[in-house]
């Protein structure tokens, strides 16, 4: 198995997966995906679209082997949530 190393910083790391879904990836897979996980190839552009985070970054694997990988869920801002989430209350 080959261990890949990171290629930037995880500030510059997330500037480039950000910039890269909002300017490339987002207008192509926002429709009919909410939920759905998005995983970025921060170097090339490639990515791929999956229902969590290991589906999306073994497809992406499986064409780029040597990929530095950024998750986004479409239509949230981050990819997983902590803590309790509390009910909205009725108006």
């Amino acid at each position: 198995m080959t261990v890949r190393q990171a290629r930037y910083s995880k500030e510059d790391h997330a500037r480039r997966g950000t910039a890269m879904y909002e300017e490339q990836v987002r207008p192509l897979v926002e429709a009919g995906n909410h939920g759905r996980i998005v995983a970025i190839d921060v170097d090339g552009g490639e990515f791929e679209v999956g229902d969590d985070t290991l589906t999306a970054a073994d497809q992406l694997l499986a064409r780029c082997p040597d990929a530095q990988i950024w998750f986004v869920r479409i239509g949230h801002r981050g990819v997983h949530r902590f803590g309790i989430q509390r009910p909205k209350e009725a108006t």
